[in-house]
């Protein structure tokens, strides 16, 4: 399953699984109370003890690291042993933060995306595409995989020109400005975080779109309209399972009759959606979806799937540029903000790292759902949506 050499406080080394192994681990222990915090906390204070540089992979390989635990299960033993403060944990931070209410949507947002665009300017491609990529190439940078995700999706949806295009969670507006470029939409973008549409608006205008683009500030059970196309990428994880319905019912309203939508979504086949480790500090009141859940909210909406294909590979690649990215800027980073401490650091590269590893080697998956409104279906088949 994988070659791991255990370094403990004392100096004292022990070593696990196959030695020679092509992808040697080193764990070292610094802090002795690591071991109390994972007895009693989990994987929650397992990640939090990496936080406080309480353990390090000499390599900081932590991807590797973390997909043997994957491999060994180990990372389900670890959320199995639940104890009462871990529990209480949970599930007081999920009460805090559960979307059914629009105000706590909209705090989840600020406290991932408001960061501060210059934070995510250092990791993320010049298109500022926050979800996954579509590597066709080894060699594909991570601006490459983007422009192919967008150009996969708009091939899916069929846009034409004067078409209308709602794009729900839009981010810093890639998806709008590429598809307003080349397939000559027009389209509005919703988004929960002001930093986020400021600069789309001002994306828009360098790029002379301002008049066929709009970026609204709102929570998308807010949203009225009707259009031709829909999409969503990277944002139903935020929804919350209890607005499942609400969301297919709130797609399905936004399209006219025969209108063609796109969800584009982290699945998992675990049974735990967060882990509440992800909960407490990287997206609050998240919830990743199982593939089932989605399709039978989509048949409950009147919208049928036409097309399903899971990305799961390609996020990994993703993360592995994003984590690439960050450490190269890491020093730039710390510099823009107080608020980014070495803890901070530490706790995003994590993440970066731990994820990656997920789509890698573990049970998180990221599909395109393809989908209709009415009976009939009109998307023109002649369009190979495998295109490259």
């Amino acid at each position: 399953m994988g070659d791991l050499t255990v370094t403990n406080p004392e100096g004292n080394v022990f070593h696990f699984g196959q030695t020679g192994s092509d992808r040697p681990l080193h764990l070292i222990i610094r802090n002795p109370n690591t071991y109390n915090r994972l007895l009693a906390f989990g994987t929650l204070g397992f990640c939090e003890a990496y936080m406080d540089g309480w353990w390090d992979e000499e390599n900081d390989n932590l991807v590797e690291l973390v997909g043997l635990f994957h491999r060994s299960n180990v990372y389900a033993k670890a959320r199995d042993r639940v104890t009462f403060s871990l529990a209480l944990k949970i599930i007081t931070q999920r009460l805090r933060t559960v979307p059914i209410l629009i105000q706590n949507s909209r705090k989840n947002v600020q406290h991932h995306y408001d960061l501060g665009n210059d934070f995510y300017q250092q990791f993320l491609d010049p298109t500022l595409t926050y979800s996954c990529g579509y590597r066709l190439q080894e060699t594909d940078s991570l601006e490459q995989m983007q422009l192919q995700k967008y150009e996969l999706i708009c091939r899916k949806l069929a846009l034409q020109p004067g078409e209308s295009l709602i794009d729900i969670g839009c981010g810093w507006g890639g998806m709008l400005i590429y598809a307003a470029e080349h397939y000559g939409i027009s389209g509005t973008g919703v988004t929960l975080s002001e930093p986020q549409a400021m600069l789309a608006r001002e994306r828009i205008e360098q790029r002379g779109l301002s008049d066929r683009l709009t970026i609204i500030v709102a929570d998308y059970r807010e949203v009225q309209g009707q259009y031709d196309k829909f999409v969503s990428i990277g944002m139903f994880e935020h929804v919350g399972k209890g607005n499942f319905a609400t969301f297919m019912q709130k797609a399905s309203d936004l399209l006219t009759a025969n209108g063609i939508g796109l969800l584009h979504t982290i699945v998992t086949q675990s049974s735990e959606r967060n882990g509440a480790w992800v909960d407490k500090y990287i997206f609050p009141g998240g919830y990743a979806p199982q593939l089932h859940e989605l399709t039978q909210e989509l048949w409950a909406a009147k919208l049928a799937v036409a097309h399903c294909e899971n990305l799961k590979p390609h996020y990994a690649e993703t993360l592995k540029r994003w984590a690439d990215n960050f450490t190269r800027n890491r020093a730039t980073i710390a510099s823009l903000d107080l608020r980014y401490n070495e803890r901070f650091l530490r706790m995003w590269y994590l993440y970066l790292q731990s994820f990656e590893a997920s789509f890698r080697y573990g049970g998180l998956h990221v599909y395109q759902l393809l989908f209709y409104k009415g009976k009939q279906w009109k998307c023109d088949m002649s369009i190979n949506v495998s295109f490259l």
